[in-house]
């Protein structure tokens, strides 16, 4: 085996147990993907019955990202103090009834309540699932193939949501996407006690409450902050949340310096792999989000298709990540981490470049082509980057570690939704600004102008004037897209250049 990669000589195998175990973990997962895309699908059934104002519509899509990426510190941690499979179980409890109370949202406030209730429950999936990997497969062999399999999980879940969202969303509702969470959960809370052993830190010390609300209160505050500038432009108010948030970050960091038992293990950090892999999956995550929230749209309101045929559409792009997540650890035992991390990342603004070309009347094999590219160049991005970061932590911190990886994901992918999902937003309004027709009411033409499911409904309830008007908003649409194609075929190339620049091989682990 080649200098520099962990031997699997000191490991214990995992037994079958632990691979049926594994089988268990994906559930959560699956279904925490499905939930993401289903959402994407269900935007311009929202925008139709609930009548949220842009901002509002941002913040059904976002708040969940927030919630998930303000908690994950707290979850990971007190799954390390509970034990991990306990943790998953009442998250998926919670999750399964606050999936019920969404689905039956009668306002756009209550929905953004019930996201944020169901981003709180999410928040305790992610790292529990990934830190009982790291417990059970101490093998880096097969570690790495687990990683593998726990992402397939999300990518299937990504492929099976946009169908099963589609043909739910041609026959029923939109909160009937929702319900669709419950009888994953039931069936994890019955397979989970059975099925999935249990592990904890023996030596954990008590809870610190005031940990937990400083890294809620800091992230939620950062990235409040960063979502106004993005819509509103710089002002004082932002500025200062903003600000207040770094405090409470410092604050929180040096909490965790004077505690016996901190919730951040910033020994981590001394691991150059650690933060450049940190590095990586917020500036990855930053610029996939930001695009495929607008794919859904585009599949649906520009080029007209139904839901279900749009699902159908982002098919190939979930299957890609399925088969490239199969292939990572082959890769891995022959090449070095940092190449095929560059490599990937490269793929990756390749397939940006294509989806730079889409318009508002272009064939749909662009669309398709350029997620299919990305998915293959970014799937051992996120695989290699997970390995890297849950490696680096003994097994009993192996809950903040998984919290740490999950919240630079979801934190990378909120920020990229608000900050890319509002300057598309405001290339819309821009260019809608003097395109609607001048006959039409005040309120119908105001909609048309915020939103491109705005226009579409104003083009419903004014159909003299619908063509034109369409015709314009699509456009419109499309430029913002194009936009933020461009800006993640340069930002993923700098990424590119950041990981050949700084990421080095793991060193040998040490035995915990």
């Amino acid at each position: 085996m080649r200098q520099g990669m962990e031997t699997t000589a000191t490991h214990r195998k995992a037994t079958k147990r632990e691979w049926v175990g594994l089988a268990v973990i994906a559930l959560p997962c699956l279904l925490y993907a499905m939930d993401l895309t289903v959402l994407n699908l269900a935007v311009p059934h929202l925008t139709a019955d609930l009548r949220p104002s842009a901002s509002q519509l941002l913040w059904i899509v976002d708040i969940y990202g927030f919630m998930v990426a303000g908690a994950l510190v707290t979850m990971g941690t007190l799954g390390d103090r509970i034990g991990r499979r306990k943790l998953l179980l009442i998250g998926a409890a919670a999750f399964g009834l606050a999936s019920i109370v969404a689905a039956f949202s009668t306002s756009a406030p209550m929905l953004i309540a019930t996201r944020a209730l169901l981003g709180l429950a999410g928040a305790t999936l992610a790292p529990s699932t990934l830190s009982l990997i790291r417990s059970m497969f101490e093998d880096p062999d097969e570690r790495r193939f687990a990683i593998g399999i726990w992402i397939s999980s999300f990518s299937a879940g990504g492929a099976i949501g946009p169908l099963a969202g589609g043909l739910l969303l041609e026959h029923f509702w939109w909160g009937s996407v929702f319900l669709a969470n419950v009888p994953v959960m039931v069936l994890l809370l019955i397979l989970g006690p059975l099925l999935l052993p249990e592990y904890k830190d023996p030596d954990a010390g008590s809870i610190d409450l005031p940990s937990a609300v400083l890294s809620v209160a800091s992230v939620l505050a950062l990235i409040y902050g960063l979502k106004r500038i993005a819509e509103d432009g710089l002002a004082w108010l932002p500025v200062a949340i903003m600000l207040a948030g770094l405090a409470i970050g410092v604050i929180f960091l040096r909490r965790q310096t004077r505690l016996a038992d901190p919730f951040v293990d910033l020994s981590l950090f001394r691991s150059a792999a650690f933060r450049v892999a940190l590095a990586i999956n917020v500036l990855g995550f930053f610029f996939l989000f930001g695009i495929f929230l607008f794919v859904a749209q585009y599949l649906q309101l520009v080029a007209g298709f139904s839901p279900l045929v749009a699902g159908l559409y982002t098919l190939p792009s979930a299957l890609a990540f399925i088969v490239g997540s199969m292939f990572v650890p082959a890769l891995a035992g022959r090449l070095r981490v940092r190449h095929i991390m560059v490599a990937g990342l490269a793929v990756a603004a390749l397939g940006f470049l294509v989806m730079t070309q889409i318009t508002a009347g272009s064939s749909i094999a662009v669309t398709v082509i350029g997620t299919v590219v990305f998915s293959l160049g970014f799937t051992p991005v996120v695989a290699l980057t997970t390995d890297l970061v849950v490696s680096a932590a003994p097994p009993e911190r192996a809950g903040s570690a998984a919290a740490l990886s999950e919240t630079s994901i979801e934190l990378g992918g909120a920020l990229g939704i608000a900050i890319l999902g509002s300057a598309a937003t405001a290339i819309y309004r821009v260019q809608m600004a003097a395109s609607v027709p001048a006959g039409l009411p005040a309120d119908i033409a105001e909609a048309a102008r915020a939103t491109l499911g705005g226009a579409v409904m104003a083009a419903h309830q004014a159909p003299a004037y619908a063509e034109p008007m369409l015709g314009l908003a699509r456009e419109a649409f499309t430029r913002g897209m194009q936009l933020n194609a461009w800006l993640a075929v340069v930002g993923l190339l700098a990424t590119a250049a950041l990981a050949l620049a700084f990421l080095r091989e793991p060193q040998a682990s040490h035995t915990h």
